[in-house]
């Protein structure tokens, strides 16, 4: 567990029961490039194959998203996020909205 965070994209498993339930949390970013990137990605476009300096921004939201999530969850006093679910979208042109929601729980193992 991180963080005393179980961190899931599936239902709870079994062995657990849970103690309480907050709902969901949600951690959303919007991230674009900068001219900079963009003049870097268009050469890279040009060539073919990864646009690596979009994957890296992407990457970087996703984090950002996913780190929100946590935070909130954990200010809730859950230690357990399950379902997750990591979505993105485009809001505008070269604009891209990256949310991550789960449940958040207290969760504890269920005696044997």
């Amino acid at each position: 567990m991180e963080n005393n965070l179980l961190m899931m994209t599936t239902a709870l498993p079994q062995e657990y029961k849970i103690v309480q339930n907050f709902g969901l949390v949600t951690g959303v970013t919007c991230r674009t490039r900068g001219i900079g990137g963009k003049f870097i990605a268009g050469f890279e476009a040009l060539a073919g194959g990864e646009v690596t300096a979009f994957t890296s921004e992407m990457e970087k939201a996703r984090y950002q998203a996913i780190d929100r999530m946590k935070e909130k969850a954990l200010k809730l006093g859950a230690n357990a996020l399950v379902g997750i679910d990591i979505e993105t979208s485009e809001v505008f042109t070269g604009i891209v909205l990256v949310s991550a929601t789960g449940t958040a729980l207290v969760i504890e193992e269920k005696k044997k």
